[in-house]
């Protein structure tokens, strides 16, 4: 079995926690019993979370020999450089090593995203920008650290696919069979 879940904002990528005050987690969304999560998605980041019962499947999914590139909708303090984006290109340092090469490009804000519960903070006097990026590893909070080591902090972050497995028009909190 091979479940997309669009995580909302704010929920954890886990079925249970003990932290205080609680967190929403996967418990939360009338998941079918015995699947879990391949992968993960931070508290902070939402979108595509692919969770399954077979665990060959989700070694596939998730190790980055197989491939699976993931692909995020990431809004960004700033305004893109083409020099930025050529640089997310050629993938950039970070403390635990250089990245694997990304598919960088800016674009328009989106028309069709749910609004954000909180919103992102907004300021006049700094530009915000869409990004698209795929990237073929998974590191801990990566696209957050690639984005801020070319100067663009990001404000929000959404898988909308992994491989072929596309959030399509999941709202925030529903789920679908693949």
């Amino acid at each position: 079995m091979l479940i997309a879940l669009n995580k909302p904002y704010g929920a954890l990528s886990q079925f249970t926690d003990r932290s205080q005050p609680p967190k929403p987690t996967l418990a939360g969304f009338g998941l079918p019993a015995g699947v879990y999560a391949a992968g993960r998605l931070d508290h902070d980041s939402e979108g595509l979370l692919l969770l399954t019962d077979d665990g060959a499947l989700a070694h596939r999914l998730t190790d980055p020999r197989h491939k699976q590139a993931k692909t995020y909708l990431v809004q960004v303090e700033g305004e893109p450089s083409a020099a930025q984006l050529q640089r997310l290109r050629d993938g950039v340092e970070l403390n635990d090593g250089p990245t694997l090469p990304a598919r960088a490009r800016a674009l328009d804000p989106p028309d069709w995203l749910w609004p954000r519960d909180p919103p992102v903070r907004f300021r006049k006097t700094v530009p915000d920008a869409w990004l698209e990026l795929s990237i073929g590893e998974g590191r801990n909070r990566q696209v957050r650290r690639m984005t801020a080591a070319v100067g663009l902090p990001t404000l929000r972050l959404i898988r909308v696919a992994i491989g072929p497995h596309r959030l399509g028009g999941l709202a925030p909190g529903q789920w679908r069979a693949l």
